[in-house]
């Protein structure tokens, strides 16, 4: 029997990666990804970014070969492709679908003031029932950037897309998006279900400037003669699947019912939640998007709460306050020794920006009730880790009053949830049970192609081999302890408010 592979890429802000999975055993058979240091962001100004469109297509050239070269897969063993993309950037073609500027990426700030300005003239109300956002610094508002500073390019576009639809416009020569990418832009309107019109007739945009819009999952194109030739891949290929990095985070951890979470805890932190009724925070203090399945017939919407100060303020710590040469296991195992609580220290990890769960104010981080007397470093590598997770039980609290019942965060045994500290004070603030699974992006969107290739019937057989590496179950001899800490960082907060 000849030998299947899904192709699974990943095009991030820092790298592109690719995955090769294994359709039959669900196991990834290589996985690669470029540059091996990180991306270059094109930053002319404080708080723009920018990246060239090419280079994610270049990298991804590269981190293809290195797969295929790796697993010996032939051209015609590949039998779908999946894309996972960094969100709400935007990409401007010409005719030609020639990319007229830089993207504009997730992280770029100048956007701000025309998201603002349109939640203002809107109105609120017709905004959040509408968008389910305020505006903000999303893809639409980036357009009404360019239109303004830039009217002899956006004179030429003749579509816009995401960074995801860009890849699979390079792979096939057609272009499309889906009702995820539309969401993340605040270009779909969940109350008529089509695009948001108003939207666009408030910034003077041309509705024809939209791609034309394909299922999450299904055949959306195909890879080009051109393309297959550039790839070493297989003409015909199916592109099958494509979705922004967080709703394929949540597919790739099985993360697609009312009340399951995904949460990833790096650099910055997200709890992904999925609500199965149309909601919105009045406050803005989470974004809510299209979930990958998320259709006009069945409500399944993304909760998105980002904490910027999470590992950074991890590693903060390491490199300022633990013994110096440490590693974070030797952390993880001095903070075991300190009780639940810190002994009464309390730190607000918001160091890192302003804070979207905070209504975007920046507090910094600080800490809170140290004795000279009796507090070590270990106390304050404990009380660290908790912050973290009190920003995170926060912000699930705002999920909770959207309508949202938490019952299972799915995770990745990776980066803070390699601490125990972190996890078992997790479950045990929340009352949640945590599964941490061994999988990536790049997987994800590898099987999310076979579901949207029909080379599995469904999400169940797709991920019925995902490896569930530990469960941490909510200890009800520490319940009091945890929640006690929790509501002592709270009362701090509201002071530091």
């Amino acid at each position: 029997m000849a030998k299947q592979y899904l192709l699974g890429l990943d095009i991030g802000s820092s790298s592109v990666k690719a995955s090769l999975v294994d359709a039959d055993t669900g196991m990834c058979a290589a996985s690669a990804f470029f540059p091996k240091q990180e991306a270059p962001i094109i930053s002319v100004r404080s708080g723009w970014a920018e990246q060239e469109p090419d280079m994610w297509w270049e990298n991804m050239k590269l981190a293809l070969a290195e797969v295929m070269n790796e697993t010996g897969a032939k051209a015609d063993e590949v039998a779908a492709i999946g894309i996972s993309y960094q969100m709400h950037g935007l990409v401007c073609v010409d005719k030609n679908l020639r990319a007229l500027r830089p993207s504009i990426i997730w992280c770029d700030s100048r956007a701000v003031p025309y998201g603002e300005k349109a939640f203002e003239s809107l109105g609120e109300e017709q905004c959040l029932s509408h968008l389910l956002n305020s505006p903000g610094n999303f893809t639409a508002a980036k357009l009404a950037w360019v239109k303004e500073n830039e009217p002899e390019i956006f004179e030429h576009i003749y579509k816009i897309m995401l960074p995801g639809d860009y890849i699979a416009m390079r792979l096939s020569g057609t272009v499309n998006t889906t009702i995820g990418g539309l969401s993340e832009g605040m270009m779909w309107d969940f109350a008529e279900k089509r695009p948001a019109g108003f939207l666009f007739n408030y910034y003077g945009f041309k509705e024809s400037l939209l791609p034309d819009v394909v299922p999450t999952f299904c055949v959306q194109s195909e890879v080009s003669k051109q393309a297959a030739g550039e790839l070493g891949l297989k003409a015909g290929t199916p592109i099958a699947y494509r979705s922004g990095d967080q709703p394929n985070n949540a597919l790739s951890l099985n993360v697609l019912n009312p009340g399951e979470i995904a949460a990833t805890a790096g650099t910055s932190g997200v709890v992904y939640g999925v609500l199965g009724d149309v909601n919105y925070d009045p406050k803005s203090r989470v974004n809510t998007f299209a979930h990958v399945n998320y259709t006009k017939e069945q409500n399944r919407l993304g909760v998105l709460l980002c904490i910027n100060g999470t590992g950074i303020l991890n590693a903060w710590i390491r490199r300022n306050v633990a013994p110096e040469g440490i590693s974070y296991a030797d952390m993880n195992a001095m903070i075991e020794q300190v009780p639940v609580g810190s002994d009464g220290v309390s730190i607000i990890p918001f160091g890192n920006g302003a804070e979207r769960v905070l209504e975007n104010r920046e507090t910094g981080c600080s800490i809170h009730g140290l004795n000279f007397n009796t507090h070590t470093k270990a106390h304050i590598m404990r009380a660290a880790q908790e912050g973290i997770v009190f920003s995170f039980c926060y912000g699930i609290e705002v999920m909770q009053q959207m309508g949202m019942n938490i019952g299972t965060i799915h995770a990745g045994k990776a980066n803070m949830f390699l601490s125990p500290t972190f996890r078992n004070t997790l479950a045990n603030t929340c009352g949640a049970t945590i599964e941490l699974y061994e999988t990536d992006g790049a997987v994800g969107a590898a099987k999310g192609a076979g579901i949207g290739a029909g080379i599995y019937k469904n999400s169940e057989e797709a991920f019925s081999t995902l490896k569930r590496l530990a469960v941490i179950e909510p200890d009800s001899a520490q319940l009091e302890a945890h929640l006690a800490a929790y509501n002592r960082w709270k009362e701090v907060l509201s002071k530091v408010l």
